[in-house]
């Protein structure tokens, strides 16, 4: 081949074509001119392009002591905990002209506690020029700011509420509603009220939401029989739109019939039962009346709506019952459950060594009761009762003859000491008295009827299953500390007794309990 022979300048096939260089203007650092932005190379556009200008580096947040929830404008409060997904969503809803640029991360960086600051580290993304996306990261800064929440703020301002709900029971006792106070307690259902204050012949809650009354109701309802009114006060009304305000206040009546009250059914009511003897026992308040007949332990249940048809009222109470003491006892053989139907012969305590009255009657007790046991009832010959439905049972035929001059109740510890130091205890509903103070006397009356409330509780294991016991630590703390001193004064095992409750059955305060770092 001629190496003068003249050659064309068209490119040789398979040869690699490559970007023209250029020079950065700012640096001269060589970069590719085809996909450079501005003859600017990588770290000068970083140095001169700032993608996250017009965003905030400082702002507040607000933060609501009372309840622990976070302000998200313009009104909402939400629920968040420290470094949750929630507070940084939250975090991030603050920043203005967040929303120009793309967040590819956003992360807590940690502050102290009592600083009342939280900071994020945020990395945005956006794009420069054609084809060039450039990423930053920056901090930014939260001032926590205290700032009260409305629904707290009505909690400390009276007559805020918009729906009360008004719980009666027309009895001279209050054990059932020491009873609802202790499921109450247990389920959480008052966790809504704003108030809750203690009246003549009840309690009364306070809500902030009408829902939040409904749903109080919704769980009385469960757990006892109640009849329900609801009335409605205007309290504001716009004529341009027509909105309305009201307040809203509900009625509860609880039925009138308790535990171990004596009751005369009417006639027709008992037939529509089951045909049971209309003289029984209540022995259970659930969603119902729970009856017994301790002549036959055949049972029946009285419904809400089935009571309040035809309503009806206890003979007598607990307060009403007398100490008898059993002289002999012979079990029938017939046994329904935890009862056991006995034939028993009573002699009413105050007539020992005064007079030799014995009465024979039946009684559920038996595989409780044994010769020389106390047990107590109510006293049917030469008592006056009244009452128009027992006066129908007297001029029955059916009935009439079958009225029995004792009717036994429950077993009787004399021997138990009152207001003995417990290893468990009851947690108790914060109410507000207000004006109605109760005097010494009605004191006395009420610590009495909590007492034979704990006692039925110790002696009953249904009625303890449906409640929360806690183990009393400071009565576990004295018997530690006594186990080496001698105590005359308590009474041995032989003296005292009554039922007790095990340690299993008990939870643990958590409130009690005290955390002490290791040394």
């Amino acid at each position: 081949m001629d190496l003068d022979q003249p050659m064309g300048m068209a490119p040789l096939m398979g040869s690699a074509r490559t970007g023209a260089t250029i020079l950065c203007c700012n640096c001269g650092a060589p970069i590719d001119g085809t996909s450079s932005a501005g003859a600017l190379c990588y770290d000068c556009i970083k140095s001169t392009v700032d993608i996250s200008q017009g965003i905030q580096r400082e702002a507040t947040i607000h933060f609501c002591k009372d309840c622990d929830r976070w302000l998200l404008p313009p009104a909402s409060w939400v629920t968040a905990a420290p470094e949750s997904r929630e507070l940084l969503s939250l975090c991030l809803k603050r920043l203005r002209n967040l929303g120009k640029v793309r967040i590819t991360d956003a992360r807590f960086i940690w502050t102290e506690p009592h600083s009342r600051r939280i900071k994020v580290q945020v990395t945005v993304q956006d794009q420069v020029a054609d084809g060039v996306l450039m990423q930053q990261s920056f901090e930014v800064t939260y001032v926590v700011a205290s700032q009260q929440c409305k629904d707290c703020a009505k909690s400390y301002t009276a007559n805020v509420w918009r729906a009360a709900v008004q719980v009666r029971q027309k009895v001279t006792h209050k054990r059932t509603f020491l009873f609802l106070e202790q499921l109450i307690l247990k389920h959480q259902a008052h966790r809504d009220a704003i108030n809750i204050k203690e009246e003549k012949d009840g309690i009364d809650f306070y809500f902030a939401q009408k829902n939040q009354a409904e749903g109080f109701i919704s769980f009385l309802k469960s757990v006892v029989p109640v009849l329900t009114k609801e009335s409605r006060h205007l309290i504001s009304a716009d004529t341009h739109t027509g909105n309305k305000s009201y307040k809203y206040n509900y009625s509860v009546e609880i039925v009138p019939v308790c535990r171990d009250d004596l009751v005369a059914l009417p006639l027709k009511l008992a037939k529509s039962i089951g045909n049971i003897s209309p003289l029984v026992l209540c022995h259970r308040i659930g969603t119902s009346v729970n009856l017994l007949d301790p002549n036959t332990l055949q049972t029946a249940e009285v419904s809400a709506d089935i009571y309040w048809r035809a309503p009806f009222h206890p003979l007598a109470g607990t307060p009403d019952l007398v100490e008898f003491i059993v002289m002999d006892i012979e079990p029938t053989g017939v046994r329904k459950g935890k009862w056991l139907l006995s034939e028993v012969q009573v002699a009413r305590a105050s007539d020992l060594g005064v007079n030799d009255n014995v009465y024979f009657t039946r009684t559920h007790l038996g595989q409780l009761l044994r010769a020389g046991d106390s047990v107590l009832g109510y006293m049917l010959e030469g008592t006056n009762f009244n009452s128009d439905d027992l006066e129908a049972i007297e001029a029955s035929k059916a009935y009439g003859s079958m009225i029995p001059d004792v009717i036994l109740v429950k077993k009787h510890f004399p021997n138990r000491r009152r207001n003995r130091k417990r290893n468990w205890k009851l947690k108790r509903m914060a109410k507000d008295e207000g004006e109605l103070l109760p005097k010494d006397k009605d004191q006395a009356k009420m610590d009495a009827e909590y007492e034979m409330f704990l006692r039925d509780v110790e002696e009953d294991e249904e009625l303890r299953a449906a409640l929360a016991l806690y183990k009393n630590s400071l009565k576990i703390k004295r018997e530690a500390d006594a186990m080496s001193i001698a105590d005359t004064d308590m009474m041995t095992e032989a003296e005292e007794d009554g039922p007790k409750i095990s340690m299993d059955e008990l939870l643990d305060d958590f409130e009690e309990m005290e955390i002490k770092d290791k040394e």
